[in-house]
Protein backbone atom coordinates (compact mmCIF):
# COMPACT_ATOMS: atom_id res chain seq x y z
CA UNK A 1 0.00 0.00 0.00
CA UNK A 2 1.40 3.58 -0.84
CA UNK A 3 0.52 6.96 -2.03
CA UNK A 4 2.69 8.49 -4.72
CA UNK A 5 2.42 11.59 -6.45
CA UNK A 6 1.99 12.15 -10.57
CA UNK A 7 1.63 15.51 -12.30
CA UNK A 8 0.94 16.91 -8.52
CA UNK A 9 -2.21 14.56 -8.66
CA UNK A 10 -1.88 11.77 -5.51
CA UNK A 11 -2.66 7.85 -6.94
CA UNK A 12 -2.94 4.58 -5.06
CA UNK A 13 -0.86 1.51 -5.62
CA UNK A 14 -2.23 -1.34 -3.30
CA UNK A 15 -3.01 -5.36 -3.14
CA UNK A 16 -5.24 -7.22 -1.79
CA UNK A 17 -5.95 -10.90 -1.78
CA UNK A 18 -3.59 -11.44 -4.45
CA UNK A 19 -5.21 -8.28 -6.66
CA UNK A 20 -3.33 -4.99 -7.65
CA UNK A 21 -5.25 -1.87 -7.75
CA UNK A 22 -3.37 1.11 -9.07
CA UNK A 23 -5.73 4.79 -9.70
CA UNK A 24 -5.71 7.82 -9.32
CA UNK A 25 -7.22 9.48 -6.46
CA UNK A 26 -8.18 13.01 -8.47
CA UNK A 27 -7.09 15.11 -5.34
CA UNK A 28 -3.82 17.30 -5.20
CA UNK A 29 -4.48 17.30 -1.02
CA UNK A 30 -2.39 14.90 0.54
CA UNK A 31 -5.09 14.25 3.86
CA UNK A 32 -7.64 13.74 1.34
CA UNK A 33 -6.03 11.25 -0.54
CA UNK A 34 -5.34 9.45 2.95
CA UNK A 35 -8.98 9.50 3.36
CA UNK A 36 -9.58 8.34 -0.68
CA UNK A 37 -7.46 5.23 -0.27
CA UNK A 38 -8.78 4.19 2.58
CA UNK A 39 -12.21 3.99 1.15
CA UNK A 40 -11.14 2.24 -1.99
CA UNK A 41 -9.64 -0.23 0.44
CA UNK A 42 -12.57 -0.93 2.36
CA UNK A 43 -14.48 -1.08 -1.30
CA UNK A 44 -11.81 -3.40 -2.25
CA UNK A 45 -12.50 -5.81 0.61
CA UNK A 46 -16.21 -5.27 -0.09
CA UNK A 47 -16.40 -6.94 -3.76
CA UNK A 48 -17.13 -3.17 -4.90
CA UNK A 49 -13.85 -2.48 -6.51
CA UNK A 50 -12.02 -4.99 -9.16
CA UNK A 51 -9.91 -4.43 -11.96
CA UNK A 52 -12.17 -4.58 -14.78
CA UNK A 53 -14.63 -2.55 -13.17
CA UNK A 54 -12.02 0.37 -12.94
CA UNK A 55 -11.16 -0.11 -16.78
CA UNK A 56 -14.88 -0.09 -17.82
CA UNK A 57 -14.98 3.17 -15.19
CA UNK A 58 -12.45 5.02 -17.31
CA UNK A 59 -14.71 4.96 -20.76
CA UNK A 60 -16.22 7.37 -21.93
CA UNK A 61 -20.54 7.78 -21.11
CA UNK A 62 -20.92 6.86 -24.95
CA UNK A 63 -18.21 3.90 -25.15
CA UNK A 64 -19.39 2.68 -22.06
CA UNK A 65 -23.15 2.39 -22.83
CA UNK A 66 -21.91 0.34 -26.22
CA UNK A 67 -19.82 -1.53 -24.72
CA UNK A 68 -22.39 -2.22 -22.05
CA UNK A 69 -25.47 -2.91 -24.66
CA UNK A 70 -23.64 -5.00 -26.45
CA UNK A 71 -22.89 -7.24 -23.57
CA UNK A 72 -26.57 -7.66 -22.92
CA UNK A 73 -27.83 -8.08 -26.72
CA UNK A 74 -27.81 -12.01 -26.36
CA UNK A 75 -30.20 -12.10 -23.29
CA UNK A 76 -32.42 -9.57 -24.78
CA UNK A 77 -35.62 -9.36 -27.01
CA UNK A 78 -35.55 -7.13 -30.19
CA UNK A 79 -37.92 -4.97 -28.50
CA UNK A 80 -35.96 -4.75 -25.74
CA UNK A 81 -33.19 -3.74 -27.49
CA UNK A 82 -34.68 -1.06 -29.07
CA UNK A 83 -35.90 0.23 -25.72
CA UNK A 84 -32.65 0.45 -24.30
CA UNK A 85 -31.66 2.40 -27.72
CA UNK A 86 -34.25 5.10 -27.02
CA UNK A 87 -33.41 5.29 -23.51
CA UNK A 88 -29.39 5.87 -24.21
CA UNK A 89 -30.10 8.96 -26.70
CA UNK A 90 -30.97 12.02 -24.32
CA UNK A 91 -28.05 10.38 -21.65
CA UNK A 92 -25.27 9.65 -24.46
CA UNK A 93 -26.10 13.56 -25.62
CA UNK A 94 -26.01 14.93 -22.38
CA UNK A 95 -22.63 13.02 -21.07
CA UNK A 96 -21.32 12.78 -24.18
CA UNK A 97 -16.81 11.92 -23.56
CA UNK A 98 -17.77 12.43 -19.77
CA UNK A 99 -15.75 8.96 -18.38
CA UNK A 100 -17.97 7.19 -15.66
CA UNK A 101 -15.92 7.37 -12.99
CA UNK A 102 -16.18 11.53 -13.50
CA UNK A 103 -20.01 11.72 -13.39
CA UNK A 104 -21.20 12.84 -9.82
CA UNK A 105 -24.27 13.28 -8.06
CA UNK A 106 -24.75 16.90 -8.88
CA UNK A 107 -24.69 16.25 -12.79
CA UNK A 108 -27.04 13.43 -12.37
CA UNK A 109 -29.26 15.63 -10.47
CA UNK A 110 -28.60 18.51 -13.21
CA UNK A 111 -29.63 16.10 -16.04
CA UNK A 112 -32.84 14.77 -14.10
CA UNK A 113 -33.86 18.87 -13.75
CA UNK A 114 -33.09 19.65 -17.48
CA UNK A 115 -35.41 16.66 -18.67
CA UNK A 116 -37.82 18.02 -15.75
CA UNK A 117 -38.30 21.13 -17.59
CA UNK A 118 -38.34 19.26 -20.66
CA UNK A 119 -41.87 18.26 -20.06
CA UNK A 120 -40.55 14.93 -19.64
CA UNK A 121 -42.34 12.56 -17.18
CA UNK A 122 -41.20 11.39 -14.39
CA UNK A 123 -41.61 7.77 -15.05
CA UNK A 124 -39.46 8.18 -18.33
CA UNK A 125 -36.82 10.02 -16.08
CA UNK A 126 -36.58 7.08 -13.51
CA UNK A 127 -36.08 4.27 -16.36
CA UNK A 128 -33.00 6.78 -18.46
CA UNK A 129 -31.66 6.99 -14.34
CA UNK A 130 -32.18 3.11 -14.05
CA UNK A 131 -29.62 3.34 -17.51
CA UNK A 132 -27.18 5.03 -15.60
CA UNK A 133 -27.73 2.79 -12.57
CA UNK A 134 -26.58 -0.13 -14.43
CA UNK A 135 -23.32 1.52 -15.91
CA UNK A 136 -22.44 2.55 -12.65
CA UNK A 137 -22.95 -0.61 -10.76
CA UNK A 138 -20.56 -2.30 -13.71
CA UNK A 139 -18.20 0.52 -12.94
CA UNK A 140 -18.41 -0.41 -9.47
CA UNK A 141 -19.43 3.52 -8.79
CA UNK A 142 -23.45 3.22 -8.09
CA UNK A 143 -22.46 2.76 -4.81
CA UNK A 144 -21.84 6.49 -4.11
CA UNK A 145 -24.97 7.93 -5.80
CA UNK A 146 -27.68 5.36 -4.21
CA UNK A 147 -28.31 7.50 -1.37
CA UNK A 148 -28.54 11.15 -2.94
CA UNK A 149 -30.28 9.64 -6.01
CA UNK A 150 -33.85 9.13 -5.50
CA UNK A 151 -36.79 7.79 -8.04
CA UNK A 152 -39.04 10.70 -9.21
CA UNK A 153 -42.78 9.72 -7.69
CA UNK A 154 -44.79 8.15 -10.07
CA UNK A 155 -48.60 7.64 -10.64
CA UNK A 156 -49.03 3.99 -11.55
CA UNK A 157 -51.17 3.52 -14.11
CA UNK A 158 -52.75 0.04 -13.64
CA UNK A 159 -55.62 0.03 -15.97
CA UNK A 160 -59.59 -0.17 -15.74
CA UNK A 161 -62.27 -2.27 -16.34
CA UNK A 162 -64.68 -1.62 -18.74
CA UNK A 163 -68.68 -1.21 -18.12
CA UNK A 164 -71.21 -3.24 -19.35
CA UNK A 165 -72.42 0.08 -21.21
CA UNK A 166 -69.02 0.64 -22.61
CA UNK A 167 -68.19 -2.44 -23.84
CA UNK A 168 -71.41 -2.70 -25.76
CA UNK A 169 -70.70 1.08 -27.15
CA UNK A 170 -67.35 -0.10 -28.15
CA UNK A 171 -68.40 -2.94 -30.08
CA UNK A 172 -70.75 -1.34 -31.87
CA UNK A 173 -68.96 1.54 -32.87
CA UNK A 174 -66.51 -0.37 -34.20
CA UNK A 175 -68.06 -2.14 -36.71
CA UNK A 176 -69.33 1.64 -38.95
CA UNK A 177 -66.16 2.22 -39.97
CA UNK A 178 -64.46 -0.27 -42.28
CA UNK A 179 -60.45 1.63 -41.94
CA UNK A 180 -61.30 0.28 -38.02
CA UNK A 181 -61.48 -3.16 -38.99
CA UNK A 182 -58.03 -4.39 -37.39
CA UNK A 183 -58.69 -2.33 -34.79
CA UNK A 184 -61.92 -4.17 -34.15
CA UNK A 185 -60.79 -7.69 -35.05
CA UNK A 186 -57.59 -7.15 -32.62
CA UNK A 187 -60.56 -5.74 -29.53
CA UNK A 188 -62.49 -8.65 -29.66
CA UNK A 189 -59.89 -11.22 -29.41
CA UNK A 190 -58.18 -9.42 -26.70
CA UNK A 191 -61.22 -9.38 -24.57
CA UNK A 192 -62.01 -13.21 -25.28
CA UNK A 193 -58.36 -14.50 -24.83
CA UNK A 194 -56.33 -11.69 -22.42
CA UNK A 195 -53.95 -11.58 -25.17
CA UNK A 196 -51.44 -8.49 -25.42
CA UNK A 197 -50.98 -6.00 -28.33
CA UNK A 198 -47.47 -7.55 -29.06
CA UNK A 199 -49.06 -11.36 -29.01
CA UNK A 200 -51.81 -10.76 -31.27
CA UNK A 201 -49.47 -8.84 -33.87
CA UNK A 202 -46.96 -11.85 -33.84
CA UNK A 203 -49.51 -14.57 -34.47
CA UNK A 204 -49.21 -16.79 -37.37
CA UNK A 205 -52.40 -18.87 -39.07
CA UNK A 206 -49.70 -21.86 -37.88
CA UNK A 207 -50.45 -20.53 -34.27
CA UNK A 208 -54.25 -21.23 -35.14
CA UNK A 209 -55.73 -24.50 -34.72
CA UNK A 210 -58.89 -24.48 -36.41
CA UNK A 211 -59.62 -28.51 -35.54
CA UNK A 212 -59.36 -27.91 -31.94
CA UNK A 213 -60.20 -24.06 -31.72
CA UNK A 214 -57.20 -22.80 -30.02
CA UNK A 215 -54.46 -20.74 -30.36
CA UNK A 216 -50.78 -21.24 -29.82
CA UNK A 217 -48.90 -18.03 -28.27
CA UNK A 218 -45.33 -18.61 -29.42
CA UNK A 219 -43.52 -15.44 -28.95
CA UNK A 220 -44.70 -12.81 -25.64
CA UNK A 221 -43.22 -9.94 -23.28
CA UNK A 222 -42.64 -13.27 -20.62
CA UNK A 223 -41.56 -16.66 -20.82
CA UNK A 224 -45.01 -17.52 -19.02
CA UNK A 225 -47.14 -15.45 -21.91
CA UNK A 226 -46.17 -18.47 -24.26
CA UNK A 227 -49.10 -20.84 -23.77
CA UNK A 228 -52.14 -22.48 -26.03
CA UNK A 229 -55.56 -20.17 -25.38
CA UNK A 230 -58.58 -21.89 -26.33
CA UNK A 231 -61.14 -19.81 -28.33
CA UNK A 232 -64.84 -19.05 -27.36
CA UNK A 233 -67.69 -18.30 -30.18
CA UNK A 234 -66.77 -14.52 -30.17
CA UNK A 235 -62.97 -15.04 -30.58
CA UNK A 236 -63.47 -18.07 -33.60
CA UNK A 237 -65.68 -15.56 -35.04
CA UNK A 238 -63.18 -12.67 -35.16
CA UNK A 239 -60.24 -15.37 -36.45
CA UNK A 240 -62.82 -16.72 -39.26
CA UNK A 241 -63.17 -13.47 -40.52
CA UNK A 242 -59.26 -12.64 -40.50
CA UNK A 243 -59.02 -16.43 -42.58
CA UNK A 244 -61.80 -14.74 -45.00
CA UNK A 245 -60.17 -11.99 -45.76
CA UNK A 246 -56.24 -13.62 -45.43
CA UNK A 247 -57.92 -16.63 -48.30
CA UNK A 248 -58.82 -13.61 -50.56
CA UNK A 249 -55.31 -12.77 -50.97
CA UNK A 250 -54.21 -15.68 -50.66
CA UNK A 251 -52.31 -15.02 -47.58
CA UNK A 252 -52.78 -18.19 -45.90
CA UNK A 253 -49.78 -19.90 -45.92
CA UNK A 254 -48.61 -21.12 -42.09
CA UNK A 255 -46.13 -18.53 -41.82
CA UNK A 256 -48.03 -15.62 -42.85
CA UNK A 257 -49.51 -13.28 -39.86
CA UNK A 258 -53.15 -12.84 -38.93
CA UNK A 259 -52.48 -9.10 -39.00
CA UNK A 260 -50.41 -8.76 -42.13
CA UNK A 261 -48.26 -5.56 -42.74
CA UNK A 262 -50.14 -2.69 -45.21
CA UNK A 263 -48.35 0.14 -46.72
CA UNK A 264 -49.68 2.62 -49.36
CA UNK A 265 -52.18 -0.15 -50.03
CA UNK A 266 -50.05 -3.05 -50.47
CA UNK A 267 -50.21 -6.27 -48.19
CA UNK A 268 -46.97 -8.13 -47.06
CA UNK A 269 -48.64 -11.03 -45.28
CA UNK A 270 -45.13 -11.91 -44.47
CA UNK A 271 -44.28 -9.07 -41.89
CA UNK A 272 -46.45 -8.30 -39.32
CA UNK A 273 -48.80 -5.30 -38.80
CA UNK A 274 -46.65 -2.36 -36.72
CA UNK A 275 -49.19 -0.88 -34.82
CA UNK A 276 -53.15 -0.23 -35.10
CA UNK A 277 -52.66 3.51 -32.45
CA UNK A 278 -54.24 5.96 -35.07
CA UNK A 279 -57.43 2.99 -35.61
CA UNK A 280 -57.68 2.39 -31.64
CA UNK A 281 -57.73 6.48 -30.80
CA UNK A 282 -60.40 7.32 -33.33
CA UNK A 283 -62.34 4.70 -32.54
CA UNK A 284 -62.06 5.47 -28.64
CA UNK A 285 -63.15 8.92 -29.07
CA UNK A 286 -65.73 8.39 -31.52
CA UNK A 287 -68.85 9.80 -30.38
CA UNK A 288 -72.49 9.45 -31.89
CA UNK A 289 -74.55 12.50 -32.88
CA UNK A 290 -77.78 12.42 -30.86
CA UNK A 291 -79.74 14.30 -33.74
CA UNK A 292 -78.45 12.21 -36.97
CA UNK A 293 -76.79 9.18 -35.61
CA UNK A 294 -73.57 10.44 -37.15
CA UNK A 295 -70.25 8.86 -36.05
CA UNK A 296 -67.72 11.13 -35.27
CA UNK A 297 -64.69 12.66 -33.20
CA UNK A 298 -65.54 15.09 -30.89
CA UNK A 299 -65.86 18.34 -32.08
CA UNK A 300 -68.23 22.02 -31.80
CA UNK A 301 -70.86 20.80 -34.01
CA UNK A 302 -72.04 17.83 -36.33
CA UNK A 303 -69.95 17.34 -39.19
CA UNK A 304 -73.32 16.32 -40.89
CA UNK A 305 -74.23 19.78 -42.67
CA UNK A 306 -78.00 18.97 -42.83
CA UNK A 307 -77.61 18.25 -39.20
CA UNK A 308 -75.20 21.24 -37.74
CA UNK A 309 -76.45 20.11 -34.15
CA UNK A 310 -73.98 21.82 -30.90
CA UNK A 311 -71.85 18.54 -29.96
CA UNK A 312 -69.51 20.20 -27.69
CA UNK A 313 -70.25 18.89 -24.81
CA UNK A 314 -71.05 15.12 -25.99
CA UNK A 315 -67.72 13.20 -25.02
CA UNK A 316 -66.95 9.84 -24.91
CA UNK A 317 -66.60 7.52 -22.10
CA UNK A 318 -63.51 5.38 -23.63
CA UNK A 319 -61.37 8.59 -24.56
CA UNK A 320 -58.71 7.71 -22.59
CA UNK A 321 -58.77 3.92 -22.97
CA UNK A 322 -56.07 2.24 -23.61
CA UNK A 323 -55.46 -1.28 -25.63
CA UNK A 324 -53.76 -3.06 -22.88
CA UNK A 325 -57.00 -2.21 -20.78
CA UNK A 326 -58.73 -4.55 -23.15
CA UNK A 327 -55.90 -7.39 -21.42
CA UNK A 328 -57.59 -5.89 -17.51
CA UNK A 329 -60.59 -6.43 -18.84
CA UNK A 330 -60.49 -10.01 -19.75
CA UNK A 331 -58.69 -10.76 -16.90
CA UNK A 332 -61.36 -9.21 -14.57
CA UNK A 333 -64.41 -10.64 -15.97
CA UNK A 334 -62.46 -14.03 -15.73
CA UNK A 335 -62.15 -13.19 -11.85
CA UNK A 336 -65.33 -12.13 -11.56
CA UNK A 337 -66.44 -15.42 -13.30
CA UNK A 338 -65.26 -17.67 -10.20
CA UNK A 339 -62.63 -19.26 -12.13
CA UNK A 340 -59.74 -20.00 -10.46
CA UNK A 341 -56.23 -18.43 -9.73
CA UNK A 342 -54.54 -21.07 -11.91
CA UNK A 343 -56.93 -21.41 -14.58
CA UNK A 344 -56.61 -17.61 -14.94
CA UNK A 345 -52.94 -17.24 -14.57
CA UNK A 346 -52.74 -20.09 -17.60
CA UNK A 347 -54.93 -17.84 -20.07
CA UNK A 348 -53.48 -14.70 -19.00
CA UNK A 349 -49.77 -16.13 -18.95
CA UNK A 350 -48.87 -15.24 -15.23
CA UNK A 351 -46.12 -16.17 -12.71
CA UNK A 352 -47.76 -15.16 -9.91
CA UNK A 353 -50.66 -13.63 -7.59
CA UNK A 354 -49.53 -10.54 -7.18
CA UNK A 355 -49.02 -10.14 -11.12
CA UNK A 356 -52.86 -11.54 -11.15
CA UNK A 357 -53.72 -8.85 -8.77
CA UNK A 358 -52.20 -6.44 -10.35
CA UNK A 359 -54.71 -6.93 -13.60
CA UNK A 360 -57.43 -7.86 -11.63
CA UNK A 361 -60.35 -5.04 -11.28
CA UNK A 362 -63.23 -6.43 -9.71
CA UNK A 363 -65.83 -3.94 -10.70
CA UNK A 364 -68.70 -2.30 -8.88
CA UNK A 365 -71.55 -4.20 -10.01
CA UNK A 366 -69.58 -7.51 -9.03
CA UNK A 367 -68.96 -6.32 -5.30
CA UNK A 368 -72.79 -5.06 -5.62
CA UNK A 369 -74.02 -8.58 -6.20
CA UNK A 370 -72.05 -9.32 -3.32
CA UNK A 371 -73.12 -7.76 -0.89
CA UNK A 372 -76.55 -8.84 -1.93
CA UNK A 373 -75.78 -12.28 -1.85
CA UNK A 374 -75.30 -11.44 2.02
CA UNK A 375 -78.53 -9.95 2.93
CA UNK A 376 -80.45 -12.54 0.74
CA UNK A 377 -78.48 -15.13 2.77
CA UNK A 378 -81.19 -16.94 3.89
CA UNK A 379 -79.28 -19.18 6.36
CA UNK A 380 -78.36 -16.22 8.67
CA UNK A 381 -81.68 -14.90 9.71
CA UNK A 382 -81.72 -16.53 12.76
CA UNK A 383 -79.61 -15.12 15.65
CA UNK A 384 -77.82 -12.40 13.79
CA UNK A 385 -78.85 -9.56 15.41
CA UNK A 386 -79.07 -6.90 12.31
CA UNK A 387 -81.73 -8.22 10.46
CA UNK A 388 -83.68 -7.87 13.91
CA UNK A 389 -82.42 -4.00 14.76
CA UNK A 390 -83.36 -3.07 11.37
CA UNK A 391 -86.49 -4.45 10.77
CA UNK A 392 -87.70 -3.12 14.34
CA UNK A 393 -89.81 0.24 13.24
CA UNK A 394 -88.59 1.93 16.28
CA UNK A 395 -85.36 1.83 14.83
CA UNK A 396 -86.25 3.27 11.73
CA UNK A 397 -87.97 6.02 13.78
CA UNK A 398 -85.07 6.93 15.94
CA UNK A 399 -82.86 7.03 12.76
CA UNK A 400 -85.75 9.50 11.51
CA UNK A 401 -85.23 11.43 14.10
CA UNK A 402 -81.66 11.24 14.29
CA UNK A 403 -81.71 13.08 10.67
CA UNK A 404 -84.01 15.87 11.71
CA UNK A 405 -81.51 17.53 14.55
CA UNK A 406 -81.06 21.37 13.74
CA UNK A 407 -77.80 22.93 13.28
CA UNK A 408 -77.15 23.51 17.14
CA UNK A 409 -77.15 19.53 17.64
CA UNK A 410 -80.18 19.70 20.37
CA UNK A 411 -82.51 17.11 20.12
CA UNK A 412 -86.13 17.66 20.71
CA UNK A 413 -86.88 15.65 23.88
CA UNK A 414 -90.65 15.43 23.14
CA UNK A 415 -89.86 13.59 19.85
CA UNK A 416 -87.96 10.70 21.47
CA UNK A 417 -89.27 7.46 21.11
CA UNK A 418 -90.23 5.41 23.78
CA UNK A 419 -87.88 2.51 25.59
CA UNK A 420 -84.84 3.17 27.33
CA UNK A 421 -82.34 5.24 27.44
CA UNK A 422 -79.32 5.96 24.79
CA UNK A 423 -76.61 3.35 25.85
CA UNK A 424 -78.92 1.69 28.56
CA UNK A 425 -78.68 -2.07 28.29
CA UNK A 426 -81.56 -3.81 27.45
CA UNK A 427 -84.54 -5.84 30.35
Amino acid sequence: MSLYKRNKIWHTDFSLNGQRFRMSLDTTDWREAQAKEKELIAQADAGRLNARSQIFAKLAFIDASERHLQDRKPGLAPRSIQTEQERLKPLVAYFQQTPLKQISSDMLRAYIIGRKTAGVANKTINLEIGVVRSLLKRAKRWHLFEDDIRPLPVHHQVGRALTDVEKDSLERMAVTNPAWQNARLAMIIALNTTMRSCELKGLCWRDVDLKQMTITIRQSKTEAGRRVIPLNTDAWCAISELYDRSKKIGAIQSKHFLFPACENGLVDPSRPQKSWRTAWRNLTRAIQCPACGRVQQEGKKCRNEECNFDIHELKSATAHLRFHDLRHHAITELAESQASDQTIMAIAGHVSREMLDHYSHVRLEAKRQAVDALSHNGTRQTGYVTNHVTNDPAMWEILELNRRKDWSGREDLNLRPPGPEPGALPG
